[in-house]
């Protein structure tokens, strides 16, 4: 694995110079003013990627992208349109800018649209420390094709049992962009986001389980070897042999680090502007109330260097900030955009396009640890469906994982349903593991929730 410096391989790898991309950005806000706009705001991005998979040692697919476009939005007073095209000529970008106007003008007043307050922008931002986000991974096919080969053997030399394969991946995905707006602001940089994944299946006939494994990061040299993810991905999968249904039961739950950040998830859903400002939240007006039990607490750091969801700034240009959002299970801030706070009467937390590293605070446990203070209950290592009522909190998902006893792994577990109230599992959470697992905007270890309903037989 190679990789270069970001400004000398942003330059070879892409189609434009960034510098020609802020220029572009510049013409199309000038020529919206022109053309009579009271303000414009416009994004413009390119991008391309490479993914290889190989199943039983044979190349499956090799898959390229090269994407780019241009998507303005423009304002008469407080009258909004929007159009976008992935022509960057000229005479395309201000057909599109004339575009936008015209839905502008057939579109009702909307009190809440506009740009932000220009107190609120990153303005500047070029003059703050590199967050580290672009590593392009230099990979011929042919190499990739090799890491993927080396990721799937490995995984077939774990166990005889291994009967079968889904493949292995390898992913590169590289792009540039450039926001601004008529205020003033103007940001933008190159990103990287690359992954290794492999996944396969065990056992025959009636007897097969699936299971995977999967590392992404910005940068290559992050990732996993390739036969440590194609022997993990196995052995979860032999793991997962044999395995049956438990009778119905009130137990504890054990949310394996990967799934964990979907509790976060829903969490980050149900106190975001959109949810908030509609009503269909379980949580609306728990500003500076205890929602989670006390031992929780999270943070939101959007400047960690290489960081899967740092930005110096949101999707509406608004400076991102450190913050806390949970102390001691207390709701310390919402999630919000431009629009959905001022539709709450509220202030931009920097929030339009969602969080940014959200850090679940460990406990001291790794996942046995958390095993064996759980004593008996259910491992959680898979959900299926999407049973969560958002207005009410209900939340029902079927599962499957394994059975604990004595705060060991006793068997494993299939064709479950877990179900309770994320208002109750929230506060009911019992430990958080150390065992966090990056994968994207939120970082969280396993979670333990005290109590749930496992229907079963």
């Amino acid at each position: 694995m190679s990789r270069s410096t970001p400004t000398a391989a942003s330059e070879s790898r892409f189609s434009h110079r960034l510098d020609a991309l802020q220029q572009l950005a510049q013409d199309v806000l000038l020529h919206a003013g022109k053309q009579g706009a009271s303000a414009c705001e416009v994004d413009i991005s390119e991008g391309f990627g490479q993914s290889v998979t190989v199943r039983r040692g044979e190349v499956e697919t090799i898959e390229y992208n090269r994407d780019k476009g241009i998507s303005v939005s423009v304002y008469l007073g407080q009258r909004k349109g929007h159009a976008s095209t992935s022509d960057f000529s000229a005479a395309a970008w201000r057909e599109t800018v004339d575009a936008a106007l015209n839905i502008a003008r057939f579109t009702a007043a909307d009190p809440c649209a506009g740009l932000p307050d220009r107190d609120l922008l990153a303005i500047g931002t070029q003059n703050l420390p590199d967050l580290d986000l672009y590593h392009p991974w230099l990979l011929s096919v042919e190499a990739a094709v090799d890491l993927a080969r080396r990721c799937e053997q490995a995984a077939f030399a774990v166990d005889p049992q291994i009967s079968n394969s889904e493949g292995a991946t390898v992913s590169i995905q590289e792009g540039q962009f450039i926001s601004a707006n008529s205020l003033g602001f103007m940001g933008g940089y190159p990103t990287s986001r690359h992954y290794l994944s492999c996944s396969v299946i065990a056992g025959e006939n009636e007897n097969m389980q699936r299971d995977d494994w999967y590392v992404t990061a910005r940068d290559p040299l992050a990732i996993s070897s390739p036969e440590s993810i194609g022997k993990l991905a196995a052995r979860r999968a032999v793991s997962r042999l044999g395995a049956r249904k438990v009778k119905t039961c009130q137990v504890p739950v054990l949310f394996e680090a990967p799934l964990a950040s979907s509790l976060i998830g829903s969490f980050v859903h149900a106190v975001s502007g959109g949810s908030l400002y509609r009503k269909t939240s379980f949580l609306v007006d728990s500003l500076g109330k205890r929602v989670f039990s006390k031992r929780m607490q999270i943070s939101e750091r959007p400047h960690l260097p290489g960081g899967l969801a740092s930005s110096y700034f949101d999707s509406d240009g608004v400076a991102t900030q450190a913050r806390e959002v949970i102390t001691d299970g207390r709701l310390q801030g919402y999630f919000l955009s431009v629009y959905s706070a001022r539709k709450l009467g509220m202030q931009s937390s920097g929030n339009a396009g969602g969080c940014h590293n959200l850090i679940v605070h460990p406990g001291k446990r790794d996942l046995h640890g958390l095993l064996r203070k759980m004593g008996r209950g259910l491992l959680v290592t898979e959900l299926l469906g999407h049973g969560i009522n958002y207005v009410t909190g209900d939340y029902s998902r079927g599962a499957a994982g394994y059975w604990i006893e004595g705060g060991e792994i006793k068997y494993p577990v299939e064709g479950v349903t877990i179900a309770g109230n994320l208002r109750d599992m929230f506060r009911n959470i019992a430990a958080i593991g150390n065992d966090v697992l990056v994968r994207g905007s939120k970082q969280v270890g396993s979670i333990l929730v005290e109590q749930m309903k496992v229907a079963g037989d």
